[in-house]
């Protein structure tokens, strides 16, 4: 009876682990019908892209108009020299947990920018991308 258990519970925690390991890859777009306002109106504008030491920086501006795949992004024609991923994004989206992606025109997630520690971290990191950050006001 003892090792049923144990096997069992082996079985529930292997389960467990595959459910948070398939959510953190599964975010949902973000339902922001609750969201307050003022929350949202502060992820729309000027955003910078960097590398992990700031010295390449790329300038974006995230909107709250809708495109196929997302929201528009405008993104500043010398960024794909800097990031040449960037020449392919054409549409960004707030995900669950206020994350950020950027999204090619097939609508392929290309960029994902999650907040573990209170800053938005690039994954994967891609052309040396590591974050995006709003600039001092």
């Amino acid at each position: 009876m003892t090792i049923v258990r144990i096997i069992t519970g082996l079985a529930l925690a292997l389960g467990l682990l595959q459910a948070v390991a398939a959510s953190a890859d599964d975010l949902m777009p973000m339902d922001t019908t609750g969201v307050d306002p003022g929350l949202l109106k502060s992820m729309y504008g000027s955003w910078v892209i960097s590398d992990a030491t700031g010295d390449k920086r790329c300038k974006v501006v995230l909107t709250d108009e809708p495109t196929i795949g997302g929201s528009v992004i405008t993104v500043d024609p010398a960024c794909e020299k800097t990031f040449p991923v960037m020449a392919d994004i054409a549409a960004w989206r707030l995900m669950e947990g206020w994350g950020i992606d950027l999204a090619d025109a097939e609508r392929k997630t290309r960029i994902r920018f999650t907040t573990p520690d209170n800053a938005y971290v690039a994954e994967p990191e891609t052309d040396g991308i590591s974050t995006i950050l709003q600039p001092q006001q």
